[in-house]
């Protein structure tokens, strides 16, 4: 055999390979595992990169644990009769095979319906059919692939992050290599020559060459992996120059100490080492931070209604939710924890977290969990824990719902960086090759200085660290945008519109009359608890006037968007909603004030009409938005305040009335076929076919459960007057890279220029180079925080 390392995972075979179809193994195990992916047609895998696997380990046994219900309940993050949902830590995960197999785990078992890797996580969320496969099965199918899991019930949901301190024993290391290195080349430095210093100068350089031995083949290690499986790959990344230019240190600097020709470069080398370790732990500890304030300390504007312990309802946000409270969740709302139903009809729709549309129903004492919607009706639940913000925002952000839009900036350093590494090579060796003709003594300075001086780091980074500042800043300011790509799309926006119903108009301040015959008090308490159940804004302002009644239990609950509700209990049926839809069209015509009509047992009886008070800040809103954007107001009112509007707006406003959801989708299509880059603003629930149409769809929140998958980002009510300052600083995030890209290009033209003329010595270059990506982190952060000062 030619070939004596292992096809599945590139290890040596030794002298007795395993062969099958003239391939050969290093053991039983991964011999298996060809087979598994033969047999399931899965052989591209190794199309992908050479020998990605891993050896899979014996594991009879191990995991018969999690037959245990206990344990899979802590495990999991969503069962039902048929579905359960896992996500698992897997440490192997490295390159895009890996990817590529996890996410096609469907092919090996037909009974897991979705599986999800996220790459930076080293995690792969499951969704399986717990009727056909369990979840032990599940961690034996990966494991029997080569990617067994990584399963601790201490910290699995306890909110604590796994922590990788490996990075800190490395630095630790390389700080220690480096110190010691430079501490033994004083003489050298000094050019000493005292009696005993030369005498002990050869086992100072032993010294030096065995210390440097633990920096480059334990601290450096990562370059060199990344570096080996990025040619594997037949790709230069980032990390190839980096290596080589450790690599030429090491070797250089061991061949002059073992033929006595001079001290090396080992203080350079360790150095090297240390400072992009250095560099590599703030980048990484910035990033931590940023998360870290994001899912826990950003504001989250989602409010809930909670019955208080005296049986009155009252608004909390939705981090404020403790274990045991009582939870109103209304019709088309989201169950923001895992809870017990207590009261009502549940009919919860899991599509949020399944991606499947199915609605199951539920009776009192089942559990429910986050992320399920409620189709019918208003019920009450009882928390089972507080809520897990980076859960709702994990599902937020679930690929089933993300809009398959270009990523701009992502697409620009991903090119820049690929073709860096062909460029800072080719003039490495040009330079290096013009040195060994006119000083050979300078030409590995110039070859080592070159490779680690330039850098795309710094433009890799400016985006996610630009973008993640800005995600925290807009938090704490009570605007809580899905992603990064969400301010990409909203700097670039040209047209915006607003829905007018509780988005420029405030349901705390609208007053209702009500024009009719009187209402029994039967009909009142179906009028009441119909109106509980909804979350359209009428719905909501009606709800806080009238007078309270008994919280009954609805026979039936319907609500119909864009048109009303209807309800019935034992003999009394009502619809609540347009004059067409209770059933007397008439009204529709004569009317031209916003209105909600009600018919009992199919007899006209009344309407309330609602006089509108519109948000503060709305006009100078408007005035600041006219000069760079076409302002549309889309409503599915009647024309009725027309007239206070043209008061109220810019006169370049357009106004359109009676747009049915489906009009409003069609009307922000038609525009976007145009070339409009659309920003819609309305209601998250009554919206979400405009909001998920548009290329950026922001919900207002009032005092509402308004979290829906459509929506791109959720600003609270009363921040809404601050809209055109959120727009701006997306604009200025934009320009804060731009300049970014353009400090990193001058950087690495002025670092080149001394490091091809001999000018720079390779410790230097190591210094600088982290230094550059540091300043960048530092130059945006600074930036941002600025643009945030403006927000206040």
């Amino acid at each position: 055999m030619e070939n004596d390392s292992c096809f599945h995972c590139g290890d040596d075979c030794g002298g007795h390979p395993i062969t099958l179809k003239e391939k050969s193994f290093c053991c039983n195990g991964c011999k298996t595992v060809y087979e598994i992916f033969n047999e399931n047609d899965l052989t591209c895998y190794y199309d992908l990169q050479n020998s990605p696997g891993a050896i899979p380990k014996e594991i009879e046994g191990k995991y018969d644990f999690l037959s245990q219900e206990n344990i899979i309940e802590k495990l999991t993050e969503f069962r039902s009769d048929t579905i359960e949902i896992a996500t698992l830590y897997i440490p192997h995960i490295h390159c895009s095979s890996c990817i590529w197999i996890l996410e096609n785990l469907n092919k090996l078992n037909p009974n897991i319906s979705d599986s999800q890797v996220n790459f930076g996580k080293k995690t792969v969320r499951v969704t399986y059919n717990s009727k056909q496969i369990d979840l032990k099965s599940v961690v034996l199918l990966l494991s029997s692939i080569g990617y067994e899991p990584y399963i601790s019930l201490d910290d699995f949901k306890s909110g604590k992050k796994q922590i990788n301190r490996s990075l800190i024993y490395k630095l630790g290391i390389a700080g220690f290599g480096f110190g010691n290195i430079m501490f033994l080349s004083f003489p050298e430095y000094f050019e000493v020559n005292e009696f005993w210093l030369e005498q002990y100068k050869p086992l100072f350089r032993w010294l030096m060459f065995v210390l440097s031995l633990p920096v480059v083949f334990y601290s450096a290690q990562d370059y060199f992996v990344s570096a080996f499986k990025g040619l594997k790959a037949k790709i230069l990344n980032i990390d190839v120059p980096i290596a080589l230019g450790i690599s030429v240190l090491f070797i250089r600097s061991t061949a002059e100490i073992m033929f006595d020709l001079g001290s090396g470069f080992f203080d350079s080398l360790a150095g090297l080492v240390f400072f992009l370790l250095v560099g590599k732990f703030f980048q990484q500890k910035t990033y931590d931070f940023l998360s870290f304030e994001r899912d826990y300390k950003s504001y989250f504007p989602i409010a809930v209604t909670k019955i208080n312990t005296k049986g009155f309802e009252e608004t909390i946000q939705v981090y404020d939710i403790d274990k045991g409270d009582r939870i109103v969740i209304r019709n088309e709302e989201l169950i923001p924890i895992d809870a017990i139903l207590i009261n009502g009809k549940a009919k919860i729709d899991y599509s949020f977290v399944t991606g499947e549309s199915q609605t199951v129903s539920k009776q009192s004492g089942d559990k429910l969990f986050a992320g399920g919607k409620q189709t019918a009706g208003v019920i009450e639940i009882e928390a089972l824990k507080s809520v897990e913000q980076s859960y709702l925002t994990q599902l937020w952000s679930n690929d089933v719902f993300n809009k398959n839009k270009e990523e701009g900036f992502s697409n620009i350093t991903n090119n820049i960086s690929k073709h860096f590494t062909i460029a800072i090579l080719s003039i490495a060796i040009i330079a290096t090759t013009f040195w060994l003709f006119t000083d050979a003594g300078k030409a590995m300075n110039v070859f080592t200085a070159v490779l680690i001086i330039a850098c795309p780091c710094a433009i890799a980074l400016s985006a996610p660290f630009t973008f993640g500042n800005l995600l925290r800043i807009f938090g704490k300011q009570k605007f809580y945008v899905k992603n990064a790509s969400v301010i990409e799309k909203l700097a670039q926006i040209n047209t915006v519109i607003f829905d007018k119903t509780g988005t420029i108009t405030s349901n705390k301040h609208s007053k209702a009359e009500y024009d009719g015959d009187l209402l029994s008090d039967s009909e009142n308490l179906v009028l009441k608890n119909s109106l509980r159940g909804s979350n359209h804004p009428l719905s909501r302002t009606l709800y806080s006037i009238l007078e309270d009644h008994n919280i009954i239990t609805l026979d039936r609950f319907e609500e119909h968007i864009g048109k009303g509700i209807e309800a019935r209990h034992n003999e009394q049926s009502m619809k609540i909603g347009s004059a067409s839809f209770v059933g007397n069209s008439s009204q529709e015509v004569s009317v031209l004030n916003t209105a909600v009509h009600i018919s009992s047992n199919d007899i006209y009886k009344g309407k309330f009409t609602f006089y509108n008070s519109y948000r503060k800040g709305v006009s100078k809103l408007f005035n600041q938005l006219k000069k760079q954007f076409d302002l549309v107001i889309l409503s599915g009112d009647n024309e009725g305040e027309r007239n206070n509007l043209t008061k109220l707006l810019p006169s370049k406003t357009k106004l359109i009335f009676n747009q049915k959801p489906e009009d409003k989708l069609e009307f922000i299509k038609y525009h976007q076929s145009e070339g409009a880059k659309v920003l819609m603003i309305g209601d998250g629930l009554n919206d979400a076919g405009a909001l998920a149409q548009s290329d950026v769809g922001i919900a207002i929140s009032e005092n509402v459960n308004v979290f829906s998958p459509a929506c791109d980002a959720i600003l609270d009510a009363s921040k809404f007057k601050q809209l055109y300052q959120f727009i701006r600083a997306s604009k200025s995030a934009i320009k804060i890279i731009k300049w970014s890209f353009v400090l990193s290009f001058i950087y690495n033209v002025i670092g080149l220029y001394f490091a091809v003329t001999g000018q720079l010595e390779p410790v230097v270059a190591a210094i600088l180079m982290p230094l550059s990506s540091i300043s960048i982190v530092v130059f945006t952060t600074i930036c941002t925080n600025l643009l945030g000062q403006k927000l206040k």
